[in-house]
């Protein structure tokens, strides 16, 4: 092996590991400068409650010695899903070698794609369970019952075909029985700093201001009626079918920060409560610097860009970044890692673990959804056409 990023990797994971962590460290601001907005994730509020600022998550945070307070911008489960985003994208386009579970549902408007990649429970989703390869229940296949046969004592049928479920954490909460549960490895949050709550209205202008109603907003496709000014019943305003004003109603409007800050660590303490059987310690202690070196890969392929895009009014540039590995203390020694290093480190230990007995397949599975299930995904996939028009 080199003395390339993928030695030192395999030196932190070792028995003398002298490392915490892998860490990430960086630090943002809107796109277009700090006086900017941004758009935080929301969540519903409490019955009758009326202050939209607590659609947010504000917590007080130690940052830097003092407590401040914080807005959350992307949470740990949303970071980890970018990274997986990331990783299929560059698997599909042959940048990285990586196994994979594909289901294909052809439907009346298109067909659904789903993978391991997408899948909320990783190797344990129930779009797995209710699926076939070659016309055989996927729990019953060959690939279905290696599956079910990892355990603590041995996650090597994950590494072989599923590894992310080994990064991101799964357990198999759908099927019976006592299964076991994988703790996350990689963990990933960015916050903004001393939050400003801006104010916003939104409504719609219409260019005529048309009034009146309409007979059943149920035909707005279709050959609804115009009723005249009047008294307006719900399910028939104009402006239900998309015409007519609607005034400028409270909306959540967003914060000023002083700083984003995103914090991204890889558990080497974490990885080394893996265990792979009876293979030797040197082929353990490989096959988990691979899968240190698949979750550095995935992470600077969906964050080593100069700025990132999270959702709608949430367009961030990257001001600064270090990566390293962190002592105990918190102190950081440098590593070098571009997206390429990455994957070169991961496809070079990849290769070596496999030499000594711990392999990690590449190719895709793919699977066909039970008949019930397709309905389900019909149907789903029509109604959405329908709603959207």
């Amino acid at each position: 092996m080199s003395t390339s990023l993928a030695a030192q990797l395999v030196a932190a994971i070792g028995e003398d590991r002298a490392h915490t962590a892998v860490v990430v460290r960086a630090i943002y601001q809107p796109v277009g400068g700090a006086g900017n907005s941004v758009m935080p994730p929301t969540f519903p509020l409490e019955e009758r409650e009326r202050d939209l600022t607590k659609k947010y998550l504000i917590a007080d945070r130690l940052v830097d010695g003092e407590v401040v307070k914080t807005v959350t911008i992307d949470q740990e489960q949303s970071q980890a899903n970018r990274v997986e985003e990331a990783l299929r994208d560059a698997r599909d386009s042959g940048r990285i070698e990586l196994p994979m579970l594909e289901l294909r549902a052809p439907t009346s408007h298109g067909e659904v794609r789903i993978t391991s990649f997408d899948a909320p429970h990783r190797y344990a989703d129930a779009y797995w369970r209710d699926s076939m390869i070659d016309g055989v229940r996927f729990d019953k296949s060959p690939i279905g019952q290696r599956l079910r046969s990892v355990g603590a004592a041995d996650a090597r049928p994950l590494f072989e075909r599923e590894p992310a479920s080994l990064i991101f954490g799964a357990w198999d909460s759908h099927r019976k029985g006592r299964w076991p549960k994988f703790a996350r490895l990689y963990t990933a949050i960015m916050f903004g700093v001393g939050p400003v709550f801006g104010a916003r209205r939104g409504g719609r202008l219409d260019p005529l201001n048309l009034t009146g109603a309409v007979d059943s907003k149920e035909k707005a496709e279709n050959d609804w009626q115009y009723v005249a000014e009047g008294a307006k019943k719900s399910g028939q305003k104009l402006s239900e079918i998309g015409h007519g004003n609607i005034a400028p109603n409270p909306v959540p409007g967003g914060v000023t920060v002083r700083e984003i800050r995103r914090l991204a660590s890889i558990s080497l303490a974490g990885v080394e409560r893996l265990r792979f059987g009876d293979v030797s310690p040197e082929a353990a202690t490989t096959a988990r610097a691979a899968l240190v070196a698949l979750a550095l890969a995935g992470d600077r392929l969906a964050f080593a860009r100069p700025s990132v895009w999270l959702r709608s009014g949430c367009d961030l540039a990257k001001m600064s970044e270090e990566i390293g590995l962190e002592r105990p203390g918190g102190g950081l020694e440098p590593l070098d890692v571009s997206v390429s290093a990455a994957i070169d480190a991961f496809h070079e230990l990849k290769a070596s673990a496999a030499k000594l007995g711990v392999e990690m397949a590449t190719d895709v599975v793919s699977v066909t959804p039970i008949p019930s299930l397709q309905k389900a995904i019909e149907a789903t996939v029509a109604h959405a056409a329908s709603d959207e028009g």
